[in-house]
């Protein structure tokens, strides 16, 4: 759960959010898992006067996992389109405290979030690298609840655990319209052992524009450890920028080159509580403004029921 605070351009909204998350085992093989957002926002009026009250609840996905076998999970539902890496695995609100990329939709073909059926699992393992691999179809959905395009795509990276790096690449192909397009992403992760520090870095080219975002973080963890009034903080830093190839209104970037500077600062509190407060500054021919953000976000779990005892 959590309260957020954005001021862009001087323009400033309130958002309270709640993001129940279903991970749901039957058996040794079936997996059924979901996460929904539920959000509450108020955002000032054009003119002036007060704030304008909605309310948004929706999925992000709702997919069974079917673990044929070591190397092969066959999932089947709504799921996150796997294309880069913030969709899958930064988006909750719990992992990064700042904004979606700005090339967020290039590759997941806007909504982030595809209906059909993927295959994905770990192709190749030893104690020098592992190599793990996605591919998906989607078709179109105008269903309230799971909307999405047809496309098809997939990734595939490799982690090799002595360097502690991955390094990936991935492809979607949107299947709308008369004309299909084609996407492409790579990305660059880095956490060495000895230091706290996380580099994580993406690339990704659409049909009409390209960008690319580096982020990096470093928990103050080694300074009287990381439950010290000290150790609590993580500063965190992110570069981005886009390039506009050609006019095209649909595919959610920005219209002209755009670059993005965000500086931001996170604190653990106890039992998974996480204050973090955010300033960003973007520069594009379209005009310079400054984003602020705040927010606190408490993550807690429970066990939908009890298991049976062995």
């Amino acid at each position: 759960m959590g309260f957020l605070t954005n001021t862009n351009a001087g323009s400033t909204s309130y958002q309270t959010i709640a993001v129940p998350v279903l991970e749901a085992p039957i058996g040794q093989h079936l997996l059924v898992e979901s996460r929904a957002n539920i959000l509450e926002t108020f955002s000032p009026q054009g003119n002036g006067q007060g704030y304008d009250h909605s309310t948004f609840l929706g999925l992000s996905y709702l997919q069974a996992d079917y673990i044929a076998t070591p190397q092969i999970t066959i999932v089947g539902g709504y799921f996150l389109t796997p294309f880069g890496t913030y969709n899958e695995r930064l988006s909750p609100i719990w992992i990064s405290s700042l904004d979606a990329p700005l090339i967020f939709s290039v590759g997941t073909m806007g909504s982030g979030s595809g209906t059909g059926g993927m295959l994905r699992g770990n192709a190749y393992s030893t104690d020098k690298v592992s190599i793990s691999y996605a591919a998906y179809f989607s078709a179109g959905s105008a269903n309230k609840e799971f909307q999405s395009s047809r496309s098809t795509g997939g990734q595939v990276y490799a982690y090799f655990p002595q360097a502690r790096v991955e390094v990936g690449a991935s492809y979607g192909r949107s299947l709308e319209g008369i004309q299909s397009s084609n996407a492409f992403g790579a990305h660059l992760w880095w956490e060495p052992a000895k230091i706290p520090l996380k580099v994580r870095s993406e690339y990704a080219h659409g049909a009409h524009s390209q960008g690319y975002w580096i982020e990096t973080d470093y928990r103050l963890s080694q300074f009287h450890g990381v439950d010290s009034l000290i150790g609590r903080l993580e500063p965190v830093f992110r570069l981005q920028q886009t390039f506009r190839n050609s006019p095209d209104p649909s595919d959610f970037l920005p219209a002209a080159d755009t670059q993005r500077t965000d500086f931001g600062l996170n604190y653990h509190l106890p039992h998974e509580v996480r204050i973090n407060a955010n300033y960003a500054r973007q520069f594009s021919s379209t005009g310079n403004f400054n984003i602020w953000e705040t927010g606190i976000v408490y993550r807690f779990l429970f066990p939908a029921w009890k298991g049976k005892s062995k």
